[in-house]
């Protein structure tokens, strides 16, 4: 997915091992606090000020999982439920061929629009067949663990 070079911040590459070193010391930070609502004290240098930001345990979450994935030097890229996605940004987030996304698409799988001569695909509904997805997969990878378990 490409973005404007102002918004690419660490979408467009891997993080430093600086930016790593920060993301799990924050990461490890946030998670002794993220039961609760916490409270977040940020000083700004410049203006020499502080400000408290109160953090839900959802916003908490969110975060250390983000954190987590930059702390592993994963680049990240924020994908909004509403954005319509192209076949090759789709094929990217589910890691598959484009070719094969298409096929999805032509058999009804996941639900998509025709622009022009171009299909897009909501990131919601893209998300949605995901999670279906990733379920049936552990169950299957469950039931596979089950029958192993009864040769031993």
């Amino acid at each position: 997915m490409t973005l404007p070079a102002s918004a690419q911040g660490l979408g467009g590459r891997l993080p430093s091992d600086g930016e790593r070193k920060t993301a799990n010391t924050l990461r490890r930070l946030l998670a002794t606090q993220s039961s609760e609502q916490t409270k977040l004290r940020v000083f700004d240098d410049v203006r020499k000020e502080s400000a408290e930001i109160t953090l839900t345990p959802a916003i908490s979450n969110l975060l250390i999982d983000l954190l987590r994935h930059i702390g592993r030097g994963d680049a990240v890229t924020l994908v909004p439920v509403t954005q319509m996605l192209t076949t090759q940004q789709a094929a990217d987030i589910l890691n598959v061929s484009r070719p094969y996304l298409v096929s999805l698409l032509e058999r009804g799988e996941i639900a998509h629009i025709t622009v022009g001569r171009h299909r897009r695909i909501k990131a919601e509904d893209l998300f949605a067949y995901k999670d279906v997805r990733d379920g049936t997969r552990s169950q299957a990878l469950s039931n596979l663990a089950a029958l192993d378990g009864e040769f031993l």
